[in-house]
This record gives structure tokens, sequence and C-alpha cells, in this order.
């Protein structure tokens, strides 16, 4: 059976090309729509984390003034300004004061007039002492001339008598004359210097109503006012001054702290330290071991230790509290390396320790990283970090839960 091919391909159904997959316009939303997912799902991420991030203090490492001075601190001790010449001034003598010359904070010189008392009853006794000076100075004049005038009687008297034209008694009345004004002259002659004596007696007794000061330095309190009665010693009663002023030479302030003896070892006489004022934590203050007072407290187990100050500064006040960290002076590597080291301080609660390792948590694109750092010495509140971190490191400043490498982190508001 024959087929007629022209019939069989007018009955072939046309179909038309399939559209390839680049060309369906549904694949272009398709992607479009996982992008905006995939958008949606970080976004929630970072809202998450954002959300969920720990709350921390920061703070800056700061470069240590004494980095590159010397070595580490092996000893930390609490004291006080002191000033080692200083002196209440009063008046060597109970009276009551005139005139006050002086204020706090003045600075006087030795010999300078501080304060007056009354002299109602001194300067009388002193006019009266140089007139019976006066007196004694005329009497021993009158008497001078008696003796001159006795002398020349008695020369004449012995030529007369040699000339027998006189008794021998005219001549031994003439010589008693003579001797007796001659004792008379001396007598007069010692009531002189007895006098003079009165009257420089009774000038010291003037001057010591004169209060001067003793050295030259600040007064620091004024103790005393106009018509307040004053006296060298106490008198039991609170109506008495015992002085006028305080004085202090300024020049002669130091520290002095307490060591506990079992730590005095640590410490030598000519020993680099550095001093901390209470008033001025910021400001280190270069300083220095005076000595070692030879004794001890044994009811504070406690050796006192004198401390100079390098230089000294009108903000360092006596009585001040102050911190001082004495420093390891040991020759050899330990200060060289001291001396190049690029120490920085930190807040000491912001170096926390894990067994044997000492580290800081450092704030970096709003997350934390822990570093391992090493410390020297720590005083005031802050330690110094030797090695780890840098000078304007942000650091956390407490720990606090939920820390951890790489965790994020934003500052607590203020």
């Amino acid at each position: 059976m024959s087929f007629d091919q022209n019939a069989l391909d007018s009955l072939r159904i046309e179909r038309s090309p399939e559209p390839t997959r680049n060309s369906r316009p549904g694949g272009v939303y398709k992607w479009f729509i996982v992008a905006v997912l995939v958008l949606a799902v970080v976004a929630a991420a970072w809202a998450f984390f954002r959300d969920n991030a720990v709350e921390v203090e920061t703070v800056t490492a700061v470069a240590s003034s004494s980095g590159g001075s010397a070595g580490g601190s092996v000893l930390n001790a609490s004291g006080y300004v002191v000033a080692r010449r200083q002196a209440t001034v009063s008046a060597k003598v109970t009276g009551k004061v005139r005139e006050v010359l002086i204020e706090e904070g003045m600075e006087v010189k030795e010999g300078q007039l501080l304060a007056r008392l009354d002299d109602t009853t001194a300067r009388p006794q002193l006019d009266l002492a140089e007139r019976q000076l006066d007196a004694a100075t005329k009497n021993l004049q009158e008497v001078e001339v008696r003796v001159v005038e006795a002398e020349r009687n008695l020369r004449r008297t012995r030529q007369l008598r040699t000339d027998k034209l006189v008794s021998e008694q005219a001549l031994d009345s003439a010589e008693a004359e003579y001797a007796a004004f001659q004792a008379r002259l001396e007598a007069l002659k010692s009531e002189v210097k007895v006098a003079q004596s009165s009257v420089r007696v009774r000038n010291q007794d003037l001057d010591d109503l004169l209060v001067r000061a003793p050295f030259d330095g600040v007064v620091v309190s004024k103790d005393a006012q106009p018509g307040e009665m004053i006296s060298p010693i106490s008198a039991g009663g609170g109506f008495t001054r015992t002085g006028i002023a305080t004085v202090v030479d300024m020049d002669s302030r130091e520290i002095e702290v307490d060591v506990n003896e079992a730590f005095i070892n640590r410490v030598q006489a000519g020993q680099k330290a550095e001093a901390v004022l209470d008033a001025y934590p910021d400001w280190t203050i270069p300083c220095h071991v005076i000595n070692i007072v030879p004794t001890a407290d044994r009811q504070k187990a406690t050796v006192r230790v004198r401390i100079g100050f390098d230089h000294l500064d009108p903000r360092i006040l006596p009585d001040m509290g102050v911190k001082v960290s004495f420093l390891d002076n040991r020759p050899g590597e330990a200060t060289e390396a001291a001396a190049s080291r690029p120490a920085v301080r930190v807040p000491t609660e912001a170096v926390m320790k894990d067994g044997d390792t000492t580290f800081v948590w450092r704030v970096r694109d709003q997350s934390v990283e822990r570093v391992a750092v090493r410390t020297g010495g720590e005083r005031s509140g802050q330690t110094e970090v030797l090695s780890g971190i840098a000078a304007g490191d942000v650091l956390v400043a407490k720990p606090v839960d939920g820390l951890a490498e790489g965790a994020p982190v934003k500052k607590k508001a203020e």
C-alpha cells in the first residue's frame, strides 16, 4: 500500500520553538524577590544584634608620664606634705595685743615685725631707768671735778710741808680728802654702769613686746587679734592666746609616709619616687627619698620615710594628702627597657585577670577584642600598662556580663 507523502506532510502540526529561560519575564521578578528577602534577613540580623549589644563604659588609654623616666613601681605608700621648719610665733612675755600686722598668706622676712603688745607699763620703766642713768652720770661728773681739785690741793700741801709751812696734820687731811674723792669716783662709775644696764634691760623689755618673724616664710595661721591677752606659756584657760601666728618655711616642704616594716627593704636613700597629690590626681611629681628615719612604730609596725621634691611648686601645700610610688632604680636591662617602652596608664578596673593572664577588652568597630597586656605599678586607681595596647586605644572601663571575643558593644548612655 502506498502513501502519498505530500498528504502526510499536510497533516503535520506546526509547533513554535520553546522560549529560552532568560527570555521568560517571570525570572526577573524571581531574582528581585530573592534579593529583597536577603536584604530583609540582613537588616533583621543587624537590628537583632544592635538591640542585643552589650552596654559598656569606655575609657581611653593615655601615655604614662613615668614610662621613660625610671623602672616600675616597687612599693606604694600614702602620707602627707609637711614643712620641716615651721613655728607658732609668740611673745617672750605675757601681755595684751595692741596691733597685729600680718594676715594669712602673707610672705614675711626674717626679723619682720608681726605684732606689738601693749607697752603702757614698760615705757615708763624705761623712762625711769634713763633718768637714773642721767642722774648717776651727772654725779660722776661732779666727783671727777672734786677729785681734780683734791689732787691739786694735795700737791700744794705736800710742797708746803716740804717747806715746813704747814703741819703734818694738814698734809694728812689733804691726802685723806683726795683718797675719799677717789673712792667716791669709783663708786659712781659703778652706779653709772648699773644704770646703763638697767636701761638696756628696760629696752629689752620693750623689744620683747615686739613679735618678729623667726625666719623667711609664709603666714598660714593668724591666731590673735588686738585686745587679746597672749602668753608664751599656757594660761590654763580659754581667754589667753599662746601664739600670734604660725609661719611656715615653704622651702622646707617634703613628704612623710609610713611604710610597713615588712616592705621597708624596698626603700633606700636617694631612690627615685613619684608623688600624686589627692588634690591634683592627674599631676605626677618627681621626688626622691631623703632618708629612712631609723626607728619603727611598734603600734603600727611601720617605719617613717622622708621624701623630698625634685622641684617645689606653689600648688604643694603643707598637710595635703599624697600617694607615693617608689620606683625600681636597679641598673641594667630593666632600666634601659623602661626608658624605651611606650607605657600607658589605664584605670585599674579596666585591667582583668584570667589565671596568670592579664588582659583588657579593647573596643574596635563596635565590638570588643581581648588583648593580653603586661602591667607595671599601680597608684591612685591607675595601672601602668607596659605592652599590649597603645595610647589612644579605647577600652572597656569595667567588666560586665556578656563580654566575649567579637561581641557587639555600645557605649552606655551618660
